[in-house]
């Protein structure tokens, strides 16, 4: 196959057979039935599905890495060993049923300010109340996300806390079998609140010029590189340009990811904005692929790219022209889960189907 796309990636010792992957999206299905933050039959169909359609790596939702850094009441965790072994099933079906050698994945993330909110589909809105189930959120700062309640400021105990949080989380994926983890330091959730200018507006060590206000992420990057083992590649996700005047932009992510590679992240994936509501985002397709273009160029660290990249062509240019060394999928693989099986064939080369499949492969059109 002469595809770019369809070529291996190695990351330490973890080999993908091919740079289409699956982008991190909240399923917000966790609930009763399983326990809090316990992923559910929904998530092993749907991250099962990716795997059998030829994704070459899967990472799962955000897995808040305490109770308090979930983004709603519904959403996935791994604090705690319920949890973890609710991921370990998961796991096993990917490594399993894999049509291109899955991999998979985990995103430890804390929410911050944005924490303890509605699902988008409870059909409503805003902060979820303690009699609903909700809780009090934490940020850098008491400022609040439009349309949520305030938040209380972290305590530089807290803060340590949160830290050794993302460590537990870690060693739990460890454990569960993951083959690599994300950390979630984009879309205004609590590391990125620290990042930018728009929002941390602290004066001690936590706060102030760019290089206190990355601490925080780095303090992280610190602690999960230093527990997982060294042949794990390890993935941050940032937020490239917080599309706001006088937040993050293009340069000063840049000097992150230089600084984070040389902390033992392997590979950036790249998005942008969430931290403010009035971020002004010129999406189309390929709006992100430039951030990642410019952060691979200029610092040597390998890249994913992300956003409104729906088509074989357009993962396949990327790629080729060495904007990113990878591309995540989201929406188009929701409409069509086997998107990977099809774009090898787009591309004109072929993925091994599932055996179960074969005979619907498009070498056997009639």
């Amino acid at each position: 196959m002469s595809s770019a796309l369809f070529t291996p990636l190695d990351l330490r010792s973890l080999r993908l057979e091919h740079r289409g992957w699956v982008s991190p999206m909240c399923q917000y299905s966790c609930g009763p039935e399983t326990g809090e933050g316990v992923p559910t039959d929904w998530h092993l169909m749907h991250l099962g599905s990716f795997a059998v359609g030829g994704a070459a790596l899967i990472l799962t939702e955000a897995a808040a890495v305490n109770a308090a850094g979930r983004i709603s009441p519904r959403d996935a965790g791994i604090y705690n060993e319920d949890q973890a072994a609710g991921w370990e099933r998961i796991i096993a079906l990917v490594h399993r049923h894999g049509a291109a050698g899955a991999k998979i994945g985990t995103q430890l993330a804390h929410a911050g300010r944005k924490a303890s909110t509605y699902w988008p589909f409870s059909g409503k809105q805003g902060t979820v109340p303690a009699a609903d189930g909700g809780w009090n959120s934490v940020g850098p700062g008491t400022g609040a996300f439009d349309g949520f309640a305030a938040p209380s400021a972290l305590t530089t105990e807290e803060i340590d806390g949160v830290i050794a949080d993302f460590a537990a989380a870690a060693v739990r994926a460890v454990d569960a079998g993951f083959d690599t983890v994300e950390i979630h330091g984009a879309h205004g959730y609590l590391l990125h609140q620290f990042q930018s200018p728009l929002v941390n507006d602290r004066t001690d060590d936590w706060g102030g010029d760019e290089t206190a206000r990355n601490r925080l992420t780095l303090a992280v990057v610190d602690a999960v590189r230093s527990v997982i083992p060294e042949s794990m590649p390890l993935l941050l996700r940032i937020s490239a340009s917080d599309w706001a005047e006088g937040g993050i932009d293009a340069a000063a992510s840049v000097r992150l990811a230089r600084t984070a590679a040389g902390r033992g992240v392997d590979l950036v994936d790249v998005s942008s904005g969430g931290a403010v509501a009035h971020q002004k985002i010129p999406a189309g397709p390929g709006y992100q692929t430039g951030f990642a273009a410019r952060i691979r160029r200029e610092t040597g660290i390998r890249t994913g790219t992300v956003g409104l990249l729906t088509s074989a062509g357009q993962a396949e240019h990327a790629v080729a022209t060495g904007q990113a060394d990878g591309v995540f999928i989201a929406r188009a693989a929701l409409r069509d889960p086997h998107w990977w099986l099809r774009a090898a064939y787009e591309l004109g080369g072929d993925l091994a189907w599932p055996p179960q499949y074969e005979r619907a492969a498009p070498r056997h059109s009639f």
